[in-house]
């Protein structure tokens, strides 16, 4: 069974690879088959390698956007997160965030699913 600090510390290098876009920071948060689900029902980027392709193909600039988050609930080795996010463009977009990640016995997720939607 996770807790809620294993969800934290995840969330943490997360957002830092966010900011760094650096591939081994992204590598570091996956396990070697993860899946990476960018809408509940997209076929995923499934495996380290295509998940940090797709991160880095879709990738936001540092210091483009804030995002603050909290851990709402856990499940065993299942954490939800509600996350708000807001890019600092012209119009400072906004979106509202809920993910779902699963965690494995060594920290790194083994799935990720986002859904998302822009607010306003």
């Amino acid at each position: 069974m996770r807790q809620r600090a294993d969800f934290e510390a995840w969330l943490q290098a997360y957002l830092a690879a966010w900011d760094s876009n650096d591939r081994h920071e992204i590598a570091a948060l996956f396990t070697e088959d993860a899946g990476y689900y960018t809408a509940p029902f997209r076929q995923p980027w499934r495996g380290r390698n295509k998940i940090v392709e797709g991160w880095l193909q879709r990738r936001d600039e540092p210091g483009d956007h804030s995002f603050r988050y909290e851990v709402i609930a856990l499940d065993g080795d299942l954490g939800v997160v509600r996350g708000w996010t807001r890019y600092k463009d012209a119009e400072a977009t906004r979106f509202s965030n809920l993910w779902l990640i699963r965690l494995g016995s060594d920290g790194m997720a083994s799935s990720f699913t986002e859904w998302w939607m822009q607010e306003g």
